[in-house]
């Protein structure tokens, strides 16, 4: 057996424990594995008194994360997070020093990744992230290495359990957002600030790293639509169930003839297909493989054993000296990531009116007038001059289509309150 892989992990919170304490309990099982013994030889994090989830007092530990630049270590684990500050320093400085680094950083990845690649691939090192995208799914390693003889045509994916864990209760008791969010903050599903998550950020940042694996491009958020889920009522929920469908929110990139449409949105998916059956804080991937199909991926997106079993991966792969291109080609070979022209889908619209004679031929004509066609819709009777809600889906159009006919219909004194329209999408 040759030489162990010296480790340095720079975070010990919910992850960064449960690496050190994988590192520890599984060291033999490891060992096998990987070649070689995987050895921690520093880590650092801010609270030295803290309890954590492993045994670290009889390993070297720092309050300066830039010392295990420094160290005598192989590899730094990057756990700090965000996307720039002591991360980005770190990581600069450990592959600036020779060291190779397993980053669970999306947010830094997404933004600097493909800087960072490069300089890992000048000096011969690896930067590796599986962890960073979908918790323990190995969705990294499937789009780098194991899909590659056919291309990826497009992906489809959960990729925040946050926001699937709102959407799945709200379906199952009815309650408002707001109501279930306050809950998935006391349970844990939910960060104390959820704006990245209920935004649609987490899952941007997720994407723009698939999107580069999957089609060789710079990771890039410059032409990414991005849209949250705090604008999704029961209402639509349960028209939603009416239609067939359930509301997901969708990390999706596709190529198209002008480039690669990168979109996160809620969706209106199938009921019965892999994505709409995708429940709780569980993260799943569709990725369209040319001739070979379809693949579907699931497991659980975030969390302690699932996370750090990616990160553990990872370091199994130095190991054994697997190193290739960070994103799949190497770094002066990813293209500038071309946005892609609008993409003609069915929508479900919701309209809450006053109930007054020719307030549905309004709508209609207004659609008709942006060549929006309807193909069903549902109409709840009230009494007369009480608001009602009308929802419909439309036959296939282009988005700007339906957004113009919005913008006129919410200018009606007939129409309460803005329209809403969400896709319909393969699931």
């Amino acid at each position: 057996m040759t030489a162990p892989l010296r480790i340095a992990v720079a975070g010990l919170g919910t992850v960064g424990g449960g690496v050190v304490h994988l590192l520890q309990s599984r060291a033999a099982e490891l060992a096998e594995r990987a070649g070689r013994k995987l050895d921690i030889v520093m880590v650092s994090a801010r609270d030295r008194k803290k309890r954590r989830a492993a045994e670290i007092a009889q390993i070297p530990w720092t309050d300066n994360p830039l010392a295990l630049a420094a160290s005598d270590a192989d590899v730094v684990v990057e756990l700090i997070g965000g996307e720039d500050g002591p991360a980005r320093t770190l990581i600069g400085a450990a592959l600036a020093a020779g060291k190779h680094v397993v980053t669970a950083n999306k947010a830094l990845l997404a933004h600097h990744g493909a800087e960072f690649a490069a300089a890992a691939e000048r000096a011969h090192l690896s930067l590796k992230f599986e962890a960073a995208v979908a918790g323990g799914i190995p969705i990294v390693k499937a789009l780098r290495e194991s899909l590659i003889a056919h291309g990826a045509s497009a992906l489809r994916g959960i990729l925040n359990g946050t926001c699937n864990y709102i959407l799945t209760q709200m379906e199952a008791t009815g309650r408002p957002f707001a109501e279930v969010l306050t809950e998935a903050q006391r349970l844990g599903f939910a960060e104390a600030d959820p704006a990245l998550d209920i935004g649609g950020g987490d899952t941007a940042h997720k994407l723009a790293l698939l999107a580069s694996l999957a089609f060789g491009t710079k990771p890039s958020l410059e032409h990414m639509v991005v849209e949250g889920i705090a604008d999704i009522t029961p209402q639509d929920i349960a028209f939603a169930r009416e239609f067939g469908c359930r509301i997901k929110l969708l990390g999706i990139a596709r190529r198209t003839p002008e480039g690669i449409d990168q979109r996160v949105q809620p969706a209106m998916v199938k009921l019965g297909t892999p994505l709409a059956d995708v429940d709780g804080a569980f993260n799943a991937v569709v990725v369209d493989a040319g001739e070979a199909g379809p693949y579907f991926f699931e497991g659980r997106g975030a969390g302690q054993a699932p996370t750090a079993a990616s990160v553990i991966a990872d370091l199994v792969d130095i190991a054994r000296g697997s190193f290739g291109p960070t994103f799949g080609l190497p770094a002066d070979r990813l293209k500038a990531l071309q946005p892609g022209g609008s993409r003609v889908s069915a929508y479900y619209l919701h309209f809450d009116v006053l109930d007054v004679p020719g307030v549905l031929a309004e709508i209609a004509n207004r659609l008709a007038e942006s060549g929006v066609s309807i193909e069903s819709m549902i109409q709840r009777s009230r009494a007369p001059g009480e608001p009602v809600a009308i929802v419909m889906i439309t036959h296939e159009c282009l988005p700007a289509s339906v957004t113009h006919a919005l913008k006129v219909i919410a200018s009606s004194d007939r129409v309460l309150r803005a329209p809403s329209m969400i896709p319909m999408e393969a699931g």
